[in-house]
């Protein structure tokens, strides 16, 4: 009898660790065994307890139980579903950050223009690590960081002998236009956007709230990208090129293979927080289950917060039976 489809080949984990870690796995079926995740494949039988989970990044050829979900969630733990070794997210559910916090202190920095700036300077200089940017505005880091990448284009045309003209796609349909290294290049950061959506989805930040990039609902996701096609995407687009392997599938096995060599995963979560949280900030993960207060900021919630039903202030909490007179 040949084996099930979900057995069909072996197990590759990679773990990546920013005070919480991750696990991805593919071609196997996820089970529950108590408070552990059962990992079966053709192989072996892996047990993981749930409460060290932080992302489950499940690949191609798995499948899941309604136990292991229900496992899942109640740990606290992200799941996505994600192509091979992390490269696009196509779904995911319940964030591992049981609270909100990483995601209030991206909000509070995005909607404040001087701490946005902030952010966006750090990025710019992230990508630029040997130049004073200090006295520099947005609109003049937003020239420098096009000259940058139109001189990278022109330095990897000239070590492949790859012909290079301008940067040419077509929004929606990112594989269909250009010549052979515009295609591979969008094939590339199509991949790169998946990783980093999966990161940023996985430890709790938003997608939608970017600070260079802004109106898409990955403006966040651009952002991030944005620190690696430089090492990542473009030298392999025209690496690529140069052998001739100019499908979409080169492009991503070649980019899931960098992934794993540069471990980029590990990478993105930690850049991710370094841009949001402040210096030496621990990021409180649990449900704090509060109530916001426009005088105390935040009260406990799972309380009565009503006033003595005979009180002065009773009709503000005691709703009248629709049965009984209201009347005196």
């Amino acid at each position: 009898m040949p084996e099930p489809w979900w057995r069909a080949g072996p197990q590759e984990v990679h773990r990546l660790e920013d005070r919480v870690s991750s696990l991805y796995v593919e071609r196997c079926h996820i089970d529950r065994d108590d408070n552990a995740v059962v990992l079966v494949n053709k192989a072996r039988i892996v047990h993981v307890p749930a409460a060290w989970l932080a992302v489950l990044l499940i690949g191609p050829g798995s499948r899941i139980t309604h136990a292991a979900v229900t496992l899942l969630a109640d740990s606290g733990t992200s799941l996505c579903w994600v192509g091979e070794h992390g490269v696009r997210l196509y779904a995911s559910g319940h964030g591992i950050a049981r609270g909100s916090q990483l995601q209030l202190r991206q909000a509070w920095l995005v909607t404040r223009p001087k701490e946005r700036v902030k952010v966006a300077r750090r990025m710019y200089d992230m990508r630029f690590p040997r130049e004073d940017t200090a006295g520099l505005t947005v609109q003049q880091l937003r020239g420098r960081e096009g000259t940058r990448i139109r001189r990278l284009y022109a330095q990897h045309s000239e070590r492949t002998g790859v012909p290079w003209t301008k940067r040419d796609y077509k929004p929606g349909d990112a594989f269909a236009a250009g010549d052979d290294v515009n295609r591979l290049l969008s094939a590339a950061n199509s991949a790169l956007y998946g990783i980093c959506h999966a990161v940023i989805t996985g430890i709790g930040a938003s997608p939608a709230l970017g600070f260079v990039h802004t109106g898409s609902a990955l403006s966040f996701v651009l952002d991030i990208a944005d620190l690696y096609k430089a090492e990542f995407t473009i030298p392999l687009a025209f690496d690529l090129a140069a052998k001739a392997l100019n499908s979409e599938r080169d492009a991503r096995t070649a980019f899931r293979d960098a992934v794993v060599q540069g471990k980029l995963l590990p990478r993105v979560v930690a850049d991710v927080k370094n841009l949001l949280l402040p210096e030496d900030a621990t990021l409180l993960e649990e449900d704090l289950g509060g109530l916001w207060d426009d005088k105390d900021g935040v009260v406990s919630g799972g309380r009565n917060w009503g006033s003595d039903p005979f009180g002065p202030d009773s009709h503000l909490d005691v709703v009248p039976d629709p049965g009984e007179s209201t009347s005196p």
